[in-house]
């Protein structure tokens, strides 16, 4: 989990301890990610009872604590360990659902790439009265590229950043009636992001630019002076159909055709890289069938999650297919005080993997075929 940021907590609640409220079960961890385990572990301690002990399987369970600190060491262990990992699939659940009521299966996630954008001009700060309109800005640089990264609507400029080929085919087709939203008070900007594409396919099947922070002077205790610097933390969240080592190189092209050669790219580096596994893949098929039967709906196949996780670890070094089944929602608060757990998806996710590790003790599994 992150931080429990207990002050920032409303009156009542406290992140160390669970607190059902209606259907609300509020604490660190509940969405993110302490719930979704033990959703999944109750489930095959059920199985495993009615079962007598037997599943007619294995299941290799493996758990790691620096999820949130980008999964430190997981990578060097799995390539040390892959005779002892190997599996057919690879079954986790983290992050939401598409939408509260829409039961969903992701094969991936988008990666991130994260960099500074820095304008330093002079060593220090100078008066604004003798020299403001008379020196160059560095914020107002700073500002005037970001803007030619990005239009007005959040369309991304930066063109060799994009998937080459528009959304991939199968990734269309498994986003065709994909609904996003239920993230409480806050709902997709309609007219946000690249024309053209709908909500999923803008989240799920395409690059997104974040300036995740910035600063020039000191805000909270400003001066009567123009800045010597700017700096702005940035971040891509990119999908498998572009290569993150062509987004530094293609940045800058971008920047000096644009007339900014003074903003410097520091400190490019891939955070998570992205991962996907074909939305048509036996295995999730298999996974979204099962759910399907004991859900009695329609499951919703995402070709990855919006978010970051350490999938790519498993296609790399085991060649898994991935099947992460998320029980939490947009609006759980995850990260942020007042996190909490959906009663109705906890009850949901309990049923979806009963009976996913009671089918796959059937006999009838793609590994078996």
């Amino acid at each position: 989990t992150v931080r429990g940021l207990d002050e920032q907590w409303r009156d009542g609640l406290s992140p160390w301890v669970l607190k059902p409220e209606g259907d609300l079960w509020y604490g660190r961890g509940s969405a993110d990610n302490k719930g979704q385990h033990a959703i999944n572990l109750m489930a095959l301690e059920a199985v495993l009872a009615q079962r007598q002990g037997r599943l007619g399987y294995n299941v290799k369970m493996l758990l790691e604590m620096s999820e949130e600190r980008g999964s430190l060491g997981l990578r060097d262990f799995v390539a040390a360990h892959g005779d002892l990992l190997a599996a057919d699939v690879l079954l986790a659940s983290d992050g939401p659902r598409v939408a509260p009521e829409t039961p969903t299966i992701a094969t991936g996630t988008r990666g991130t790439y994260n960099f500074d954008l820095v304008v330093s001009l002079r060593p220090g700060a100078v008066h604004s009265g003798h020299w403001g309109g008379l020196i160059a800005d560095p914020a107002l640089i700073l500002a005037q590229a970001l803007a030619s990264i990005c239009d007005r609507k959040g369309r991304i400029l930066v063109r060799d950043w994009l998937p080459p080929g528009g959304v991939p085919a199968s990734v269309k087709q498994a986003l065709q009636d994909c609904v996003v939203g239920g993230g409480g008070e806050i709902e997709p900007d309609p007219d946000w992001g690249e024309p053209g594409l709908s909500a999923a396919e803008k989240i799920y099947g395409w690059n997104s630019f974040i300036v995740l922070a910035m600063t020039s002077g000191r805000p909270e205790n400003p001066v009567n002076a123009v800045a010597g610097a700017a700096r702005a933390h940035c971040q891509i969240r990119y999908v498998v159909d572009v290569p993150a080592e062509t987004f530094a190189p293609a940045l800058r092209k971008h920047l000096d055709a644009a007339g900014f050669p003074e903003v410097a790219i520091e400190n490019a580096a891939v955070g998570r890289p992205a991962s996907r596994t074909d939305p048509a893949n036996q295995w999730v098929q298999f996974a979204a069938a099962s759910m399907e039967k004991s859900l009695g709906r329609k499951i919703q196949v995402i070709p990855n999650a919006a978010g970051g996780l350490p999938g790519d670890i498993f296609v790399d070094h085991l060649g898994v297919p991935l099947v992460w089944v998320p029980h939490s929602y947009n609006g759980c608060k995850q990260h942020g005080p007042d996190e909490h757990l959906l009663a109705p998806i906890v009850r949901e996710g309990f049923a979806a993997f009963a009976g996913l590790w009671w089918d796959l003790g059937d006999g009838n599994t793609p590994a078996s075929r």
